[in-house]
């Protein structure tokens, strides 16, 4: 990519994944027939704008191997903020730049597609900063206590969160790194540490379909998005 950087995409997959209510981590669950996690780094390895791949799993998983598409790195952490952390600092080990690109984006979204990457690209190369992919939030927001709704928040400012989320390497992990001592706490993302650094991400619309399989009935509709795009 020359003066702009090189693009590298980082997969925190090192999860436990315990919502998901499975007996092994969720990023390893069959869905429409393989892995979820290999469905997401298809889909990362499809954009050929992105020239490395950098799976970070726990330093005990022996369930995912490195490929002619992707890297494996056994430098996971307990939280995933810890596992970018660690994979940012293995990238810069590893032949990688402070002006490279890197795209961190969830294993569990495996429904990401390379258009949607593309367009996040598009969007942040010219960007100082960087930015990820969210969506205005479509719903009423409520503020709960003891089960009941006491509160109605304003929502014309709200966007959740997608990924993936692109930032030069050197800033993010700047951004990231002072967090390690407290553990990372209240670390749930990428543009979330870019803020606290003093940074204003750029949001990118994203898509209703580029959900995050958390619950054990997202598995059956991620599944049938799935088979429908196969057909």
């Amino acid at each position: 990519m020359g003066e702009t950087g090189r693009l590298i995409a980082l997969v925190p997959c090192a999860g436990t994944g315990s919502r998901a209510g499975a007996v092994q981590p969720k990023q390893y669950q069959s869905v429409a027939g393989r892995p979820l996690v290999e469905h997401t780094l298809a889909a990362l390895a499809a954009v050929q704008r992105i020239g490395r791949v950098l799976v970070v799993v726990a330093p005990q998983d022996a369930q995912l191997s490195a490929t002619a598409h992707w890297e494996v790195a056994r430098c996971g952490g307990t939280t995933r903020a810890e596992s970018v952390c660690n994979g940012l600092q293995h990238l810069l080990a590893h032949g990688a730049h402070a002006s490279d690109w890197v795209l961190v984006h969830d294993a569990a979204r495996c429904l990401v597609t390379p258009a949607l990457v593309n367009a996040l690209i598009d969007a942040c190369l010219p960007d100082a900063v960087g930015g990820l992919l969210a969506l205005p939030l479509p719903d009423t927001l409520k503020v709960a206590r003891a089960g009941r709704a006491v509160q109605t928040l304003e929502r014309s400012d709200k966007w959740l969160a997608q990924t993936p989320q692109m930032f030069r390497l050197g800033p993010l992990l700047s951004a990231l790194e002072p967090h390690r001592a407290a553990g990372f706490a209240g670390m749930t993302d990428e543009a979330g540490a870019m803020e606290l650094a003093g940074h204003a991400p750029l949001l990118v619309p994203g898509s209703l379909l580029n959900l995050k399989v958390t619950w054990p009935q997202d598995f059956a509709l991620a599944e049938a998005i799935l088979k429908g795009q196969a057909t």
